[in-house]
């Protein structure tokens, strides 16, 4: 990650884009401090995140969970659906009798849509769409206000991912949450999240306040220009984007596209961009697009 500045609103949806191996996942993880920032800070509700200590930061995840790609990874084998839900409690020291957690639990296999009966499941006993509902519940068990969605949707068949989005929607109206949605479906994005933040190489290279702005990045828009949509009357030509990505481990002192860019020039190979707000939004190039 390179000089990284980005606030998600609340109540909102915030999508991150980009591809494989430019930060998101590592975005996501540095939000929740489950990995620590080698500079700057990470703020959630007025507390810097890296200034706490272990029994602090324990709390107030209670406040912040995630909901992970693989649903069939993130769940242990060896716990039945009740005893994984349960968890959360048992790790903030909930106290609670058998009666009252068997209760929570069901609510919350309710509120994803699930059958009480699978708290008695264990995972290879549910699909990949039910196990992915259970990943929802069990990070709403702690009624947190962020929820970072990394690619929950993934692994999942496409009438799979339509029901956990429209739960996801769902429970964000219901519950007032605030999503940090990470995906590689462009399409996806550009329906579920108000504002989309584009990644590339480890930084932050544009932000569109609404998922109908144009972009102002030649890199964003070859990336939405590379989802069609679902009508072959609306097929269109699309300029690709050639080259290799530069090593992130020895990146460029540019821009760390250029090398793919058809509008660099000497100095984009030379000084970097930074994300300034510009007009309408804010873009790192030296060549805006709008």
């Amino acid at each position: 990650m390179r000089d990284v500045t980005l606030d998600v609103p609340t109540g909102r949806v915030t999508g991150v884009v980009g591809e494989s191996g430019c930060g998101k996942s590592t975005l996501a993880r540095l939000a929740l401090r489950l990995l620590a920032p080698s500079a700057g800070r990470v703020m959630f509700e007025g507390e810097d995140l890296a200034e706490l200590g272990a029994a602090q930061l324990r709390r107030r995840r209670a406040r912040m969970q995630i909901v992970f790609q693989d649903p069939y990874s993130s769940i242990d084998p060896r716990y039945r659906i009740g005893d994984a839900l349960a968890e959360p409690f048992v790790v903030q020291g909930v106290k609670m009798s058998a009666a009252e957690r068997a209760e929570r639990v069901h609510a919350l296999l309710a509120t994803v849509g699930l059958d009480r009966a699978h708290a008695d499941a264990y995972p290879h006993h549910l699909s990949g769409g039910q196990k992915q509902r259970v990943g929802v519940a069990r990070a709403l068990a702690l009624d947190p206000r962020l929820v970072v969605l990394d690619e929950p949707t993934a692994s999942l068949d496409v009438s799979i991912q339509a029901q956990i989005v429209a739960l996801l929607e769902e429970l964000r109206s219901r519950l007032s949450l605030t999503y940090l949605f990470i995906s590689h479906d462009l399409g996806l994005v550009r329906y579920f999240c108000d504002r989309i933040v584009v990644m590339y190489l480890g930084s932050i290279i544009e932000i569109l306040p609404t998922p109908a702005t144009a972009p102002g990045h030649p890199y964003t828009r070859a990336l939405l220009d590379s989802a069609f949509p679902p009508d072959p009357a609306r097929r269109r030509a699309i300029v690709r984007a050639t080259g290799e990505i530069p090593s992130a481990i020895d990146a460029p002192p540019g821009c760390a596209y250029a090398a793919r860019c058809p509008l660099a020039d000497e100095r984009c190979r030379r000084e970097r961009p930074l994300l300034t707000p510009g007009e309408r939004h804010p873009v790192a190039c030296h060549h805006r697009l709008a």
